[in-house]
């Protein structure tokens, strides 16, 4: 295989790519980028066994082939690389070249019939979605991360619904780690209508791998097929391998009471909310939050470092309501949240408190009580 690539066809995909490729896994060649040439250019292909990215990008070529090399190193030399045009040349014993005339790398590959097989999708009912709207969904919905060893797929996936409706379909990101659940919805035009199919939980790292990818204007295509959910843009398919197993019944939690709606500036909050975390820590992440006559207080207490109490004015009456959360929840929530006044939902210190934006009420945060 000989080819010449321009370095900046492929130096920000190989950046991206890099968290896959970095992924460990029980095959050392999924750390390896698989390349292969065809007369008018080159296909990369890179997989953790769970997320697979190809991507096609022209290229001068000038002998067919394929070769498996290194993500990282090669990334590192196509960044770092002085000129724009880059030869990369098979020469013997899957060594390969890397180079031009005043700089060259010779490095060892690995053998390309040994990289996984990337699952072949047909047939696939695929359906439209802004990028941004599909980034913002994702990062809202990851923003509650997997715990480390947690076996249960509903931790470590998002459920996606595509719900029919009769005037407007919709798709929607739910997510939850036992303690807190988002749901984030996006409702497509009245024209547009999009595949009917069942919920399926996908794997949070893999939408985050999407993410990387979605710095673009218009639209993307998604597509759920098998056990596989697909993502394409212009020269390029992500495709994710579902995970097996049942997201909770969660409509139920999401059913707003009309006790308490306390608007406040998300600014203001989410200062206060920091402050009174500097004494948490593993053991003591909690703070007592008590709603009275127009007044928020928070008070957060860490027999190891000492106590914090902070109040701040909101509109409230009635009944006094006294309730343990943990603030970095809250402060998850108003990270991901795009307006600058947020709507507090409380009926009582023993049900769940909503979290949302003012208007846009397609995001919520819903936080379960702490016991103190």
């Amino acid at each position: 295989m000989k080819f010449v690539i321009n370095k900046f066809q492929i130096v920000n995909v190989l950046a991206k790519v890099q968290g896959l490729t970095g992924r460990r896994s029980n095959l050392a060649i999924t750390e390896n980028v698989l390349i292969q040439s065809a007369s008018e250019g080159i296909r990369l292909t890179v997989t953790d066994l769970e997320t697979g990215f190809e991507g096609y990008y022209p290229a001068m070529v000038e002998k067919e082939g394929a070769i498996a090399v290194s993500a990282k190193k090669l990334y590192e030399i196509i960044r770092e690389f002085p000129s724009e045009d880059i030869l990369v040349n098979e020469v013997e014993n899957r060594w390969i070249e890397i180079g031009n005339d005043k700089v060259l790398y010779h490095i060892v590959g690995m053998n390309p019939d040994d990289f996984p097989e990337t699952p072949v999708i047909s047939e696939v009912d695929f359906f439209s979605i802004d990028a941004s709207i599909l980034e913002q969904m994702i990062e809202q919905s990851t923003i509650i991360s997997a715990a480390g060893d947690e076996k249960r797929a509903h931790i470590n996936g998002v459920y996606v619904e595509r719900i029919q409706g009769e005037d407007n379909d919709s798709l929607r990101f739910v997510s939850t780690d036992g303690s807190r659940l988002n749901s984030v919805n996006h409702l497509f035009p009245p024209d547009t209508k999009i595949p009917v199919g069942e919920g399926v939980l996908i794997p949070k790292k893999g939408l985050n791998e999407i993410a990387k990818f979605l710095d673009i204007e218009g639209d993307v295509q998604i597509g759920i097929k098998d056990s596989n959910f697909i993502l394409k843009k212009e020269k390029e398919t992500i495709i994710i391998r579902m995970l097996e197993g049942e997201f909770p019944k969660y409509e139920d939690i999401l059913k707003k009471g009309e006790d308490h709606l306390i608007g406040i500036d998300k600014m203001q909050f989410t200062k206060m909310l920091k402050r009174m975390s500097i004494l948490a820590t593993d053991n003591y992440k909690g703070a007592v939050f008590t709603f009275k006559d127009n007044n928020l207080s928070v008070n957060a207490t860490n027999p190891d470092y000492g106590e914090s109490k902070e109040d701040t004015e909101i509109e409230f009456s009635g009944e006094a309501i006294e309730a343990a959360f943990n603030p970095k929840f809250f402060l998850d929530a108003l990270s991901v949240i795009k307006e600058e006044n947020v709507i507090i939902n409380i009926v009582d210190g023993s049900r769940p408190c909503i979290v949302e934006g003012a208007e846009d009420k397609n995001f919520i945060s819903v936080i379960m009580p702490m016991r103190i």
